[in-house]
């Protein structure tokens, strides 16, 4: 089973701001699963918050995000 999140709770588990996964967001790093059709708030999954313990463990070791995205969408086959 799945676990779904709210923003807010994704930058709470991975120790993130909410601005950052919003930049990380903007620049396609992390996708949303789904929107809410009341509220419009963002659902992620666990996925999400694995592919961002990836993003830190990368801009720990000083790689830029450009080369992060290239190596998270190398890895999913998109």
């Amino acid at each position: 089973m799945t676990n779904i999140y709210l923003l807010k709770d994704v930058a709470k588990i991975s120790g993130q701001s909410v601005y950052t996964l919003k930049y990380y967001l903007k620049l396609g790093l992390i996708k949303e699963i789904g929107r809410s059709p009341v509220t419009n708030f963002r659902f992620f999954d666990d996925s999400t918050v694995a592919a961002l313990a990836k993003i830190r463990e990368m801009r720990l070791k000083n790689i830029s995000l450009k080369e992060v995205k290239n190596s998270l969408t190398a890895e999913s086959g998109i």
